[in-house]
């Protein structure tokens, strides 16, 4: 039987609007596990994001390669974050994909949620022609792992789980300027390179095509039914709401 699964695109969304978003769904399926139901609600999120770098909670501030005025100057944000990982970026024309879900509907442990999403991002990127693969000892979706010296991310990964729900989620980059993945060291690698689904096709795609295809492979792998759900059913204002999160002073 397949997991009913609330799905709305917000669409372009400030980044600590979006989270206090996660947190509130997130903790009401928490709070109604532990009041003993089994079935509750569950939600998919896509979104982008004005141009903002987080950090993952065993990340290291040095990955970020700007100070305070640097950063204004690129026009871009930070925030410290509750989800593993390390440091990535997340901006318009990248899909970034916040599913709260129960995993115990769904698999059978932290290790297998991550790799049904990288498989989900392999999936979309295989009906576009391109082969894509893991990185051993890395999350996220690469291409070209067998050359290290070509090998390039593609999708970056980073959750949080707890009561077996989860948060976060990946972000895969399709037309995004990767220009800004220069003033970090991605997830904390200084020898790898990013790329983007349009870079590797030679053309520009629009995100809400591949929104399309990657919400079927993610149902697939998860065994979700989803049901479109407009944001304005989601109970919130979708103010920037920033001043709710944790402090946004970089390094």
């Amino acid at each position: 039987m397949k997991l009913k699964t609330h799905f709305t695109d917000l669409g372009l969304i400030e980044y600590g609007t979006a989270w206090n978003l996660q947190e509130r769904l997130f903790n009401s399926i928490i709070a109604l596990k532990k009041s003993g139901l089994t079935e509750t609600d569950n939600y998919l999120l896509f979104c982008e994001h004005p141009h903002v770098y987080t950090l993952g909670k065993s990340g290291s501030e040095n990955n970020l390669l700007l100070d305070m005025i640097q950063l204004q100057a690129k026009d871009a944000s930070f925030f410290r974050t509750n989800r593993g990982g390390d440091i990535t970026y997340h901006g318009p024309g990248q899909i970034v994909g916040y599913p709260i879900l129960n995993l115990e509907a769904i698999v059978k442990g932290a290790r297998e949620y991550i790799e049904k999403m990288e498989e989900a991002i392999i999936l979309t990127l295989a009906h576009y022609g391109l082969a894509s693969e893991r990185l051993d000892g890395a999350t996220g979706v690469w291409l070209d792992t067998d050359k290290p010296d070509k090998t390039r991310k593609i999708c970056a990964i980073g959750v949080r789980t707890s009561h077996w729900v989860s948060m976060h989620g990946f972000a895969f980059n399709v037309n995004t300027n990767l220009q800004y993945f220069n003033y970090i060291n991605p997830c904390g690698f200084t020898d790898k390179a990013v790329t983007s689904l349009s870079k590797e096709l030679g053309r520009d795609i629009e995100t809400d095509e591949v929104k399309t295809v990657l919400a079927d492979k993610l149902a697939a792998v998860y065994g979700l039914d989803l049901l479109k759900m407009p944001k304005s059913e989601l109970g919130t204002t979708f103010e920037n709401t920033s001043s709710l999160v944790p402090p946004l002073t970089p390094p």
